[in-house]
C-alpha cells in the first residue's frame, strides 16, 4: 500500500494557477489545413510522425 501525502503550499498554489490558466484559456481559432492529414493537429506534442517516421521541429 503507498503511503499519501498532501502537497506543500507551493504545489498546492501551482496546481490552482495552472487550472485557472486552463480555465481561461480560449480555443485556438486555426484555419483550415488544405491538403493536410485527417484527425488532430499533427504538431500537438511538437513532433509530426507519417507513415511510422517522427520529425521533430
Amino acid at each position: 500500500m503507498t503511503e499519501t501525502r498532501e502537497l506543500p503550499p507551493e504545489a498546492q498554489r501551482a496546481l490552482a494557477e495552472a487550472e485557472a490558466r486552463r480555465k481561461a484559456a480560449k480555443p485556438l481559432d486555426l484555419p483550415p489545413e488544405l491538403g493536410g492529414r485527417d484527425g488532430p493537429e499533427p504538431v500537438r506534442y511538437g513532433d509530426y510522425e507519417k507513415k511510422g517516421l517522427c520529425v521533430d521541429f
